[in-house]
């Protein structure tokens, strides 16, 4: 099972295995206080894409279109989380952004469901 929350909410034991998916650590967290298990940088959207889409809601279908065709070029980080997944059975994909229905970790799942 795959899932999303966002770093600054409570870690709790339903979170299995908690991966953050940004590129930049997160502002005002301390890595204890962020337990995360893996922070896999790489998987985040290029810096010239997060830039260009700046979380605007209104470039959302345009963001998750230019970010699957960049995650396309990187399957072994896909395939690495789908690992992480088997291995631990829940995956919690850990991001810092403010709005919880537009981000990288949302389309990110989206594609991993699919694959």
């Amino acid at each position: 099972m795959i899932q999303i929350k966002r770093i600054y909410d409570q870690p709790s034991s339903s979170d299995g295995f908690r991966i953050l998916v940004d590129r930049l650590w997160p502002r005002g967290m301390s890595k204890e206080k962020a337990k995360v298990d893996l922070w896999l940088k790489e998987v985040a959207p290029s810096n010239e894409l997060r830039k260009q889409y700046h979380h605007n809601p209104k470039k959302w279908a345009e963001f998750k279109e230019k970010y699957e065709a960049e995650l396309e070029k990187k399957t072994e980080l896909l395939h690495k989380i789908k690992q992480a997944e088997k291995e631990n059975k829940i995956v919690t994909l850990v991001y810092s952004a403010k709005d919880e229905e537009h981000n990288n970790a949302v389309a990110l799942a989206a594609i991993l469901k699919k694959a």
